[in-house]
């Protein structure tokens, strides 16, 4: 039997060790056809060397002064992983880590702490002035924003605001709209009569936040189209937020409602008490232990 055919035979059992036959790929110079046992057991201790990284290691480096024939390796290429399915199988992962950071953003306005600061030209009584959230101090503010001049439903709710913006000063309180719109435009929109689409004359400031730096630190800009949804925070005369509620686009706010919360905080703050569903001035509150909450409830119209 020929070296060839002793060295296939012999490497054959060799590599049925391995549960199946490993392909081995050989490039060999014609001038080493003479050494091809020993090309098959080089091939075989590379094809090993996938169990054992350190004999590929000291098998590429020959001291004998032989030329060593190469071996290719099995393709092994691993797919990628895309990062849904590495934070589905992999918790611990930082696709997982940066969607916990986008969830909870401890820079939005929080209820009880301080309002973020804002500054702005505004329109007032038709004339362009700087205002800022200092020049409301010792008041309570209302502070609402909409998403663009010149539509539909935004229009109803500013006019109903500065239609009713004395109710609100009766009680120590001023109200303020914003949008994203410039100073300008909001002048032309109050210079349009009603009749056609305008606002008329404001009896409330139009705060014009260009920038939306303003709507984006009250965390109520909807960045794919640069436009704040509708919401509304309720500051009272200690600069504190009391209220925040925010709408879809599509749905107005109540300005009886936001009245009301107005009175029912201001309520709270001068007589400790606290104001049950639907209160309104001069309905029934209770004090906030047991003993108030079962008197309140021992009325007959509870």
């Amino acid at each position: 039997m020929s070296h060839a055919r002793r060295a296939g035979a012999s490497y054959s059992k060799r590599t049925a060790a391995f549960g199946k036959p490993t392909r081995v790929f050989l490039s060999v110079a014609p001038s080493q056809l003479t050494d091809l046992p020993q090309a098959i057991k080089a091939a075989e201790s590379g094809s090993s060397a996938e169990h054992d990284p350190e004999q590929v290691r000291s098998s590429d480096s020959s001291t004998d002064g032989h030329v060593m024939p190469q071996v290719r390796q099995p393709n092994r290429e691993v797919p990628p992983v895309n990062a849904s399915h590495r934070a589905m199988h992999y918790p611990e992962s930082s696709a997982t880590t940066e969607l916990s950071s986008d969830l909870v953003d401890m820079t939005l306005p929080q209820l009880t702490k301080p309002a973020p600061d804002f500054c702005g030209t505004a329109v007032v009584d038709g004339q362009f002035k700087e205002i800022k959230l200092s020049d409301y101090k010792d008041k309570y503010l209302v502070l609402f924003f909409y998403p663009l001049d010149f539509t539909f439903v935004c229009p109803t709710e500013i006019i109903a605001f500065s239609d009713r913006a004395e109710e609100f000063r009766k009680i120590n309180c001023e109200v303020v709209a914003c949008s994203t719109d410039s100073h300008f435009c909001h002048l032309a929109w109050i210079n349009t009569p009603r009749k056609e689409g305008g606002l008329g004359e404001m009896k409330i400031p139009l705060l014009a936040d260009k920038t939306s730096k303003i709507a984006r630190a009250y965390g109520v800009l909807k960045e794919d189209d640069g436009v704040p949804f509708r919401g509304l925070f309720i500051i009272d005369d200690k600069g504190l937020l009391r209220q925040i509620t925010m709408n879809d686009l599509p749905v107005g706010r109540s300005v009886d409602e936001t009245l009301r919360l107005v009175q029912a905080f201001q309520y709270t703050d001068k007589y400790g008490e606290v104001c049950p569903a639907n209160w309104k001035p001069g309905g029934d509150t209770m004090k906030p232990d047991p003993k108030g909450s079962k008197a309140y409830f021992a009325k007959s119209d509870h």
